[in-house]
């Protein structure tokens, strides 16, 4: 494999779970029209943005260990389709579940590259 597309297939997924969480986090930011005092919107801010902290610690674990990261992006992609049926639009579940799978799959391809390398 060249050096070009496993570098690719290195940093894609953690730049793509970067860009996720910072996605997720503008959801977060409805909490400022709710007209709460100064520190209930503070709260209500970090309880919002917990898919974020998921989404990030998720990462961080995937940093390290490539294949325990596309089993955790896989399930967090489950987790929301389960806890969020019914309630929106198919639409919402291609734009939340979607790079959530798809961030797992790069991870597995990852895993899968460095198995490669560590065999030659």
């Amino acid at each position: 494999m060249h050096r070009s597309m496993r570098r690719f297939l290195f940093w894609s997924p953690r730049i793509l779970a970067i860009v996720f969480s910072m996605f997720l986090s503008i959801f977060a930011f409805d909490v400022f029209g709710e007209g709460y005092g100064f520190w209930k919107t503070i709260t209500a801010l970090l309880i919002h943005l917990t898919p974020v902290y998921a989404v990030l610690i998720v990462l961080a674990i995937a940093w390290r260990w490539e294949w325990v990261g596309a089993i955790l992006f896989f399930g967090l992609s489950i987790f929301y389709l389960v806890w969020s049926w019914e309630k929106f639009h198919w639409s919402v579940y291609l734009v939340i579940s979607g790079p959530l799978a798809l961030i797992g799959i790069l991870f597995l391809l990852n895993s899968f590259n460095k198995a490669e390398l560590s065999l030659r």
